[in-house]
């Protein structure tokens, strides 16, 4: 796992895993495709993975930047906008660790 100070989530190739520490919750954020998203963190919007679209910070549209707050569409509830970010790492899946 390696933390950075923003990460373009649409770079990343479907699959990939980000998890996203805010001020109040930690998120983790499965990449779709595109700006196409499965998250969970939130006890109230995602305790478990729901589908959902990532919008990005508040500076830059799919990127989730340490200082910004992250925003989200979340297809069953609607736009969910967190605390700012304090972390954001990309977490290597075990089968890459081992190759």
């Amino acid at each position: 796992m390696r933390s950075n100070e923003s990460v373009d989530c649409m770079g990343l190739p479907p699959g990939s895993l980000v998890e996203v520490e805010t001020k109040n919750r930690v998120y983790r954020i499965e990449c779709l495709g595109g700006n196409a998203v499965r998250i969970s963190g939130h006890p109230e919007y995602c305790p478990t993975p729901v589908s959902g679209h990532l919008q990005g910070s508040e500076t830059e549209a799919g990127v989730i930047e340490r200082g910004q707050r992250l925003q989200l569409v979340l297809d069953h509830r609607g736009p969910l906008i967190t605390s700012r970010v304090t972390d954001v790492r990309v977490v290597e899946p075990a089968n890459r660790r081992a190759a």
